[in-house]
């Protein structure tokens, strides 16, 4: 099975775990089968591995999401890179086009598009194979999972079968391939009253899943996009007009076809549906009495939370800020956080983490975490000095080209035009103190270590 997945967005409406670095499918909240927390991206990507091992796995994502991807999965994961966001059908066209262009995968060969950050269970991705062997079949040019709505949300595309059959079937030993309807349109996004009327046709929700065979698309994206392979999409990437999936392609096309999936799916986009969907009602240093009801408590900070008598409430606390709400307001969260301006407080990198402790006008405080066997680009500053307190761990830090042994204890001073890395050999955390009266991340000059 080739498999496209979408990581996009900034997840804004989780605030404040995430944030325009740290989206929410990174964010640790579900036990894993060893018992460890895991996101919904290691989820998602275990899963598909558990049912099918060969599976050929390809990311579509941002830059700025890629260190966050090699941290959670490894250097190993497929990614195909945007240069900048542009909605999910460049995104996809770009992802196909590399599946061809890069990966030497044959056009006729078809391919199953579905997000990141779906909290489902093992049968979900059983239909997604099924939905790739009946794109592999083409008989028609799409294919789409179906899911049965629970109300008429706004938030969702709606399928409408030619049958008007919405009866989703629940018989676990079923033949997936008898369940297969044409569709009679497709309709992206609808105000409440018109998804009603669509559901009362027995319309299913989008679930986001598109299969096809990587042909088809290659000739919509050269059709719409005017371009020629991989490289000059690339190339055109940022003067692409920004439009989804749904809009460019599904809706125009009049040979779909259908599969309900009548399984567990949850959209994990709000602080009330992520909710739902954890195991546990605290985590991090978090406690409630026995008169709580329905609360969480998210705590990534180092000082204790404790809630007492609330109801239908979520608390989440991180470095970005903290948030204390109803749970069903937190739907309605993403204008007030589009007016916090303030740097990224926390972030995952492909080498380790970091998070901001203290920031003031002519300093800057940070907590680095780096994993063993990891390390820093090699890099220098114009405008700031730095300081490394080395609080855990050894490893072995190179200063202008001079490699020395490090451990628990030592202090490194870099002064700006320095060129330094640091190589953990064991788990290292440090803590930097930047000095200068123009911090930025902009400040920093990457240089071969080779030629130091």
């Amino acid at each position: 099975m080739n498999i496209i997945l979408l990581s996009g967005g900034s997840g804004k409406r989780l605030w404040p775990l995430s944030n325009d670095v740290r989206s929410k499918q990174f964010m640790k909240l579900f036990k894993g089968e060893n018992g460890e927390y895991e996101s919904m991206v290691q989820r998602v990507y275990h899963q598909i591995r558990t049912v099918d091992p060969d599976a050929n796995v390809t990311i579509a994502t941002s830059k700025s999401q890629v260190s966050a991807i090699h941290n959670q999965l490894g250097q190993d994961v497929g990614l195909c890179v945007e240069p900048c966001r542009r909605d999910t059908f460049p995104a996809i066209a770009l992802a196909t086009a590399y599946l061809r262009d890069v990966q030497g995968i044959d056009p006729e060969e078809s391919v199953v598009v579905c997000p990141v950050d779906p909290f489902v269970d093992a049968d979900y991705f059983e239909t997604l194979k099924a939905l790739g062997k009946l794109a592999e079949a083409g008989e028609t040019n799409l294919s789409l999972m179906g899911i049965k709505p629970t109300y008429p949300s706004e938030k969702y595309g709606y399928i409408i079968p030619e049958d008007g059959n919405c009866d989703v079937p629940q018989s676990e030993s079923r033949d997936l391939f008898a369940d297969v309807r044409l569709v009679k349109a497709f309709k992206e996004k609808p105000d409440a009253e018109t998804a009603a009327a669509y559901i009362a046709q027995g319309a299913l929700w989008n679930g986001g899943v598109f299969a096809y065979k990587i042909q088809y698309v290659l000739e919509k994206a050269a059709q719409y996009l005017n371009f020629t392979d991989y490289e000059d999409l690339l190339a055109r990437y940022a003067t692409l007009e920004k439009i989804s999936f749904d809009y460019a392609v599904v809706e125009k096309e009049p040979r779909i076809q259908m599969l309900p999936f009548a399984g567990n799916w949850t959209d994990i986009g709000t602080w009330n549906t992520l909710t739902e969907a954890m195991d546990e009602s605290c985590i991090g240093n978090a406690m409630m009495n026995d008169r709580c009801e329905n609360v969480h408590i998210i705590n990534e900070l180092d000082v204790p939370v404790l809630c007492m008598g609330l109801k239908d409430v979520v608390v989440s606390a991180s470095p970005e800020g903290i948030l204390v709400s109803d749970k069903e307001q937190s739907s309605y969260i993403k204008p007030f956080v589009d007016r916090i301006d303030q740097q990224i407080m926390f972030a995952e990198k492909s080498w380790g983490s970091f998070r901001v402790l203290d920031v003031e006008e002519d300093s800057l405080t940070i907590k680095v975490t780096l994993n063993p066997g990891h390390s820093m680009n090699y890099h220098s500053h114009e405008r700031r000095d730095e300081v490394w307190n080395i609080i855990e761990g050894t490893g072995r830090a190179v200063l202008d080209g001079v490699e020395r042994p490090i451990k628990a204890g030592d202090v490194l001073t870099m002064p700006a035009g320095c060129k330094h890395t640091v190589i953990a050999d064991t788990e290292l955390r440090i803590i930097e103190v930047q000095l200068g009266s123009e911090i930025s991340v902009h400040d920093k000059i990457k240089h071969p270590l080779e030629q130091a």
